[in-house]
């Protein structure tokens, strides 16, 4: 379904806008392919294929600024929209901090990541997959239900232009497997889940080994207990250690520090974790879930410390926000077709530590290990953090029993400064940390 000339798309409605009085313009087509299929009980239930195909075109009359986009890109329908997006920005307050990124800081060559797997599976291999990770769950001793299991795959592809000369394209692929199951009866029952992710098949975790995992840890989680409300270490298991990271990266974002309301915005080039923590982005990971050649405003990006030996070394800019702030964009612009860029991480993760897991809960009398959170209760302006959780109970350095209903609360300005990391990093997701234990956070439950 690829468009064979975007490039010749996206000069055109370009030149035109400019034609029509803009100053400055940028477009990006984004076309996708998707697929999936469910599984549940043993009986396929939902095969689903779809494509679409995007186009969104931003336009400069000074430093006022209108967004068009569509989903239609028959020549007739393209035809109308610079001349519409011209008179809306006419008409629009002036913005000014909104700006195209300039040539010199243009991507001009492009590394190859190796993000597009050659052939989309066929409708079988899908449900193949769907159908063993939920057999491998549901053949788990003590699983008595299922949610469901699931095959996915996705491409995406992007064109993005700019009237300073810029035009860049890059295309990805994604494989996904997933299942939730439940284990027990009645009212004692308990649920979990796994999932995992790849760019290319062949780096797919295997459906069975995914499936069993989900299975096993729903298992492990019957018959909880309560909790004693008291403060104690925390520990973080690595699929819910990646939200700490997530809040972070909100903290850091350019448009929370030009605004103001970010409980780091003091913190540039200060300690904020302990020495030992580095903290990277790297968009040009090969085969990363999040990588990319250049971001969404066609800047240089670049594998970046955002944390060195604990220090905070940068923000995450696109260049709006790099002006509101007197500094230069960090290439961390996102953007779809319908509004403005704004920043975001790309592969986040926090190097490993020096100790196993084991030895990161060796010496807890009493805590709490962490392995699913809800709810949303963290203030990003002054950082205070409080999320219900489940997870086991850890006594004398070792896993003791299940516990449910459970919040645990703290401010994310102490629990960077009180973290330790384990060793067990693995790239999973597009945000990954390691094991993580925090100390003296406070558990409230009976």
């Amino acid at each position: 379904m690829a468009l064979k000339n975007p490039q010749e798309i996206l000069d055109r409605l370009i030149a035109a806008a400019r034609a029509c009085g803009a100053d400055a313009a940028d477009a990006l087509i984004v076309e996708s392919v998707s697929a999936g299929v469910s599984y549940r009980l043993g009986k396929l239930e939902d095969v689903e294929r779809a494509e679409s195909r995007d186009l969104g075109l931003r336009v400069f009359v000074g430093q006022r600024v209108a967004f068009v986009s569509s989903t239609d890109l028959r020549p007739e329908t393209l035809a109308e929209l610079p001349s519409r997006a011209v008179a809306m920005a006419k008409l629009a307050p002036e913005d000014r901090f909104a700006c195209l990124a300039p040539k010199e800081m243009l991507a001009r060559n492009f590394p190859a990541l190796d993000l597009e797997d050659a052939s989309e599976p066929p409708a079988n291999l899908l449900v193949e997959r769907a159908r063993a990770v939920e057999g491998a769950a549901m053949a788990v001793k003590g699983v008595t239900n299922s949610e469901g299991g699931g095959a996915g795959f996705t491409r995406s592809a992007i064109a993005l232009a700019t009237s300073e000369g810029f035009f860049g394209t890059y295309a990805g692929t994604s494989h996904s497997v997933g299942v939730a199951v439940l284990a027990g009866e009645g009212t004692a029952m308990e649920r979990d889940y796994d999932q995992a992710s790849a760019r290319h098949g062949s780096d797919l975790e295997s459906p069975e080994a995914v499936g069993r995992r989900a299975g096993e840890r729903a298992v492990a989680r019957l018959n909880p207990r309560k909790a004693r409300s008291q403060a104690v270490p925390v520990v973080y298991a690595p699929r819910v250690a990646n939200g700490l990271l997530g809040h972070l990266a909100g903290a850091i974002s350019g448009a929370s520090i030009a605004r103001g309301v970010s409980f780091l915005k003091d913190r540039l080039n200060t300690e904020i974790f302990p020495p030992n923590v580095t903290i990277v982005d790297d968009p040009h990971r090969v085969r990363g879930l999040r990588s990319k050649p250049f971001d969404g405003e066609g800047v240089r990006n670049r594998r970046m410390a955002i944390v060195e030996n604990g220090v905070l070394k940068t923000w995450l800019l696109d260049c709006a926000s790099a002006r509101q702030l007197q500094l230069q964009s960090t290439g961390h612009a996102a953007r779809g077709t319908g509004g403005p860029p704004a920043p975001s991480s790309t592969n986040l993760y926090m190097e490993p530590g020096p100790h196993t897991p084991e030895a990161l809960i060796a010496d807890i009398r009493e805590g709490f290990y962490v392995t699913e959170l809800m709810g949303m209760g963290v203030n990003g302006v002054t950082g205070d953090y409080s999320r219900g959780a489940t997870g086991f109970w850890i006594e004398n350095g070792a896993i003791a029993y299940p516990v449910s209903e459970v919040t645990i609360a703290g401010n994310l300005k102490d629990m960077f400064r009180n973290l330790s990391a384990a060793n067990d990093l693995v790239f999973r997701y597009g945000t990954n940390a390691p094991t993580l234990r925090i100390e003296g956070m406070t558990v409230a439950g009976s």
